[in-house]
């Protein structure tokens, strides 16, 4: 594979799998299509059937496009591939939008020439009774292929590989398997709330995996970074199942510079050989080791940098004494009450400018309620403080409200048009439709426009009511609802031309200094992710087309919802008093569609709020632990050049 030239050769890794890293997720997909590709024409070259290992999920979806794409345009046939999914949910019908059987016809096999008698997943309605003698023969059918040439994997956040959990052996079989809480969380964003998630499914064991003669492992992002970590570099163990991957002989993960973070060539390249000692990167080192030791920055040794693996650093930078100097003022230096630049004062190592002043904000929210969720403090503040903020709703968020809140407003409007006697027509004929889809809506089931628009509306009404508590101009908050997001279902659409000229037009016609975006890619839907290409797209071409503003304007990375800055990485900290946590959590409060059961919540079983004022307070206390000041709590900001 033509891969990405890392800083760190893998000789100077800790790594026991071979580790391919490229920038994202299309690079490394694209090389994982390319292997797939090369396999199946030399296998046509010499009349032999190619097996192939498949994997269902969000991973492969970059892959599978690429495959179908070879096909169409570079003529790859599929006629001699046999293919086997690695398992099922239990039970489900094969019709059902969640089963895998409906994620491999629509991603992969509609699209290309497979016999269909070549293709085999485990059967999600059978009888239970049935299921032990139907993965005996599963496995039997793979043998009889001539066993898998190339088994394709996933991993979860917990390292699970097909529907293996952790705990099970390296010796199992194609089996049915009980879920963890955690993997049905995570997968919850498939379903319409997370108690419709099947509680079992059939999986490949492990055992079977092994037996593969070749096996490649995708990850992509953030949330997979601890699991690729503990797969590659800790011993084998039940407790991570892929770690069992160890003991194959022609293995390779596949990942992106997210995914490859937790990597200690990434984390602690320190410790793997040379490393370039940058001002981050002094940084990075000392505020890890201060954490580990439970130390203040101030108050490590000589001794401590030898204990822990920077004795290169002494020899390059000197004493203790004047490193613990250096990274302490990077710290201190972060921390602002000021995110808009402090007017009328000169201050080298603030993280923003004081001039101009007061400044044009925009807040980019993927969401209808990220902005009060990920930087409410940061919000309020900035507002306070006179500059001119402007919040751009980026999606409707509809597919995040549930049925139940939708009749609850139902009912409301038709309560109070019978208060009021109106006997419009129309309207009365929109609410009893609505009403009687959604009473008669199955699981699954993609809500009409109406429905969605319903939704939309809620949202809105929510995210009107949060800028009013703030105290923003009415007119400063615009609603994009970008075309990408607007499928009706949890599957999104690519980030189209349409989607970067509404972001473009709303900049030209702000020409903002402040630009704030989220940064928390591990928002399992992916939502996160497209509205900040949408951003980053829209100002990379105002500043080619010479647009002068563009130049004075600065982007800062939020996170909250589904993450938090690394402490290393922070460039501005807010502080918040316990006042403001409490306003924060006030304004979060307004979107109450989002509150007590949330439909997408991911592997995190706590509210937003809950989650945001944790990690806010948690940010605060390593502050603390580094001996800073010691806040109620902080908000966190990474500057991002464009």
């Amino acid at each position: 594979m033509s891969k990405k030239q890392d800083t760190i050769g893998k000789l100077d890794s800790l790594e026991k799998i071979n580790v391919d890293i490229f920038a994202d997720v299309k690079a490394g997909s694209l090389a994982i299509a390319q292997t797939i590709a090369n396999l199946i024409r030399k296998k046509q070259a010499q009349n032999q059937p190619c097996v192939l290992g498949l994997a269902t999920g969000s991973s492969p979806k970059t892959l599978y496009a690429e495959l179908v794409r070879m096909h169409k345009e570079e003529g790859l046939s599929f006629s001699n591939v046999i293919t086997f999914n690695l398992d099922e949910y239990y039970p489900i019908s094969k019709t059902a939008p969640q089963s895998y059987n409906s994620f491999m016809n629509a991603h992969l096999f509609s699209h290309v020439d497979i016999n269909p008698e070549n293709i085999h997943i485990p059967n999600g309605e059978i009888a239970k009774d049935d299921i032990k003698a139907a993965c005996t023969e599963y496995e039997k059918q793979i043998e009889a292929a001539g066993g898998i040439d190339l088994q394709i994997l996933g991993i979860g956040n917990n390292g699970h590989i097909g529907f293996n959990e952790p705990g099970s052996g390296i010796y199992t079989k194609t089996r049915l398997v009980n879920l963890s809480n955690n993997t049905r969380l995570a997968n919850a964003y498939e379903f319409a709330k997370v108690s419709e998630v099947p509680r079992m499914a059939i999986t490949m064991g492990i055992g079977t995996i092994m037996k593969s003669k070749q096996i490649i492992l995708m990850a992509w992002g953030p949330a997979k970074a601890m699991a690729v970590k503990k797969a590659v570099e800790d011993e084998d163990s039940e407790l991570v199942p892929a770690s069992f991957l160890q003991n194959h002989d022609n293995v390779s993960f596949v990942i992106d510079e997210a995914a490859a973070a937790q990597l200690t060539r990434f984390k602690s390249p320190w410790l793997t050989g040379e490393c370039e000692w940058t001002p981050k990167m002094i940084r990075k080192a000392v505020v890890n080791m201060a954490l580990q030791l439970g130390k203040t920055v101030l108050s490590l040794t000589n001794e401590d940098y030898n204990d822990n693996g920077l004795s290169d650093l002494l020899v390059e930078k000197g004493d203790a004494y004047e490193i613990n100097l250096e990274v302490y003022y990077m710290l201190r230096d972060s921390i602002t009450g000021w995110p808009g630049g402090k007017p009328n004062a000169v201050i080298p190592g603030h993280p923003e400018r004081s001039e101009p002043y007061p400044k044009r904000v925009i807040i980019f929210s993927p969401h209808p309620d990220d902005d009060i969720i990920s930087m409410g403090g940061t919000f309020l503040r900035l507002h306070d403080q006179g500059h001119d903020v402007h919040v751009g709703y980026q999606t409707s968020g509809n597919i995040a409200v549930t049925d139940e809140f939708v009749t609850r407003f139902l009912d409301f409007a038709v309560g109070f048009n019978e208060i009021a006697d109106i006997n419009s027509e129309i309207p009365g004929q929109i609410l009893g439709e609505a009403k009687k889809y959604i009473a008669e809506k199955k699981p699954g089931q993609v809500d009409t426009a109406t429905i969605r628009a319903i939704k939309g509306l809620i949202r809105r009404g929510e995210a009107k009511a949060t800028c009013n508590y703030v105290g923003i101009n009415p007119q400063n908050i615009h609603f994009q609802n970008l075309p990408f997001y607007e499928t009706g279902t949890i599957e999104k659409n690519p980030l189209g031309e349409e989607d970067v000229q509404i972001t473009v037009d709303l900049l030209r016609e702000i020409k903002p200094h402040q630009v704030y975006c989220a940064g928390d890619f591990a928002d399992p839907h992916g939502t996160h992710l497209v509205c900040f290409n949408a951003v980053l797209k829209a100002l990379q071409r105002i500043k080619a087309e010479g647009d002068e503003w563009i130049n004075d304007c600065w982007l800062w990375l939020y996170k909250g919802a589904w993450q938090e800055w690394d402490i290393e990485d922070i460039e501005m900290a807010i502080p918040m008093s316990p006042s403001q946590v409490l306003k924060k959590r006030f304004g979060i409060f307004i979107h109450q569609s989002q509150k007590d059961s949330v439909p997408f919540q991911g592997s995190d079983d706590r509210e937003f709020w809950q989650r945001a004022e944790e990690r806010n307070v948690a940010t605060a206390k390593i502050y603390a632990d580094l001996g800073l000041t010691h806040y109620a709590a902080m908000e966190a900001f990474v500057r991002w050049h464009y």
